[in-house]
């Protein structure tokens, strides 16, 4: 679980925050990526079986044999992800692109790659074009939101998440997210609202407990003082 802070209420907020899940997780394939190319069934049957150094080696193979065919090095890129051989995984993402693939996944996969390495202005960028070439994915939209947060651009990360949410109303992480970024930006009550929300239909769902818990405790720690004052003046106004 990652650790966000919220400022603002004259003490510090934590949050505990679920961003997706800690270590981004990669987008699933889809056997209809790019229709005008394909990749070898079996190589990709290791990949569907989670067979992922064989699934390497097949790809390789293929590789070997068609180094032109973009669609087999974005599934070998994917595959290093999934063993986490970073810098291979980008190379071969990299490759991709080089010979023109424009797959919504393809940039999705690549912008977890950066979100989890910690590359947030290049994050940015390349889900800027995932949301574009994937516009009705709400994963799209989703992790565009994180890596605007992330970035402290609240505004942009808002609208995201709620475009995601729109489009998949059944996330608990991004409705849970969408609560973080409220309290970043000072809007209490809707983050309150959200976590209270989400607690009542996913009463399971630690994350936003956890968050409402923290909220509801700084909130009520933050208005003693003030009816304290408050009885002190009213008291002192009666005094002889």
């Amino acid at each position: 679980m990652t650790l966000g802070a919220v400022r603002g209420l004259g003490v510090t907020l934590a949050v505990a925050i679920v961003l997706a899940i800690q270590w981004p997780a990669r987008a699933a394939l889809s056997a209809s990526s790019q229709d005008e190319q394909v990749c070898d069934p079996l190589a990709d049957y290791f990949l569907g079986m989670e067979d992922y150094p064989e699934a390497i080696r097949r790809h390789l193979l293929v590789i070997k044999e068609h180094p032109n065919n973009a669609l087999a090095h974005y599934h070998l890129g994917f595959a290093y992800g999934l063993m986490g051989e970073h810098k291979k995984e980008l190379a071969q993402y990299q490759k991709a692109i080089e010979l023109g693939l424009d797959d919504w996944q393809l940039f999705l996969n690549l912008g977890l790659l950066y979100l989890e390495t910690g590359n947030l202005h290049a994050a940015m960028q390349v889900l800027r074009l995932g949301t574009l070439l994937g516009p009705d994915r709400p994963e799209t939209h989703f992790n565009l939101g994180l890596a605007y947060e992330r970035l402290g651009v609240l505004r942009a990360a808002e609208q995201e998440v709620l475009l995601s949410i729109e489009l998949d109303p059944n996330q608990v992480d991004a409705r849970n997210t969408l609560g973080t970024i409220y309290a970043e930006e000072g809007k209490y009550q809707l983050a309150h609202d959200e976590w209270a929300s989400l607690v009542q239909t996913n009463p399971g769902y630690e994350p936003a407990r956890q968050n409402l818990a923290i909220l509801e405790q700084v909130l009520r720690s933050r208005a003693r003082p003030q009816k304290t004052a408050v009885s002190q003046r009213q008291l002192s106004g009666h005094a002889p």
